[in-house]
């Protein structure tokens, strides 16, 4: 798309960031202040109110980037390819 000053407008994100990585971050920021990363987690899943992530090193910005959906998808498969992955060596 060209703007009009005919310059090129690149509409795609700069940087996409992955709930995986999103997640990590959240869980270090929310650790470091001394919350519970995991409640104040499920808080924000549960109500999407970004006040339950903390602004230290912009973690409430990071997590706003990322649709809730892909941050629950990413928790689940995370659970299930663990779950797995020790049913699988149990069996030995």
């Amino acid at each position: 798309m060209i703007n009009q000053n005919n310059e090129n407008i690149n509409l795609e994100k700069e940087h996409t960031v992955g709930a995986e990585q999103v997640l990590s971050e959240i869980y270090d920021a929310l650790k470091e202040k001394g919350y519970n990363p995991v409640m104040q987690i499920v808080g924000y899943l549960l109500t999407e109110d970004p006040t339950y992530i903390t602004n230290y090193n912009h973690a409430r910005a990071l997590i706003c980037k990322v649709d809730r959906d892909e941050l629950l998808g990413e928790i689940v498969r995370f659970y299930f390819e663990e779950k797995h992955k020790n049913d699988d060596t149990s069996e030995d």
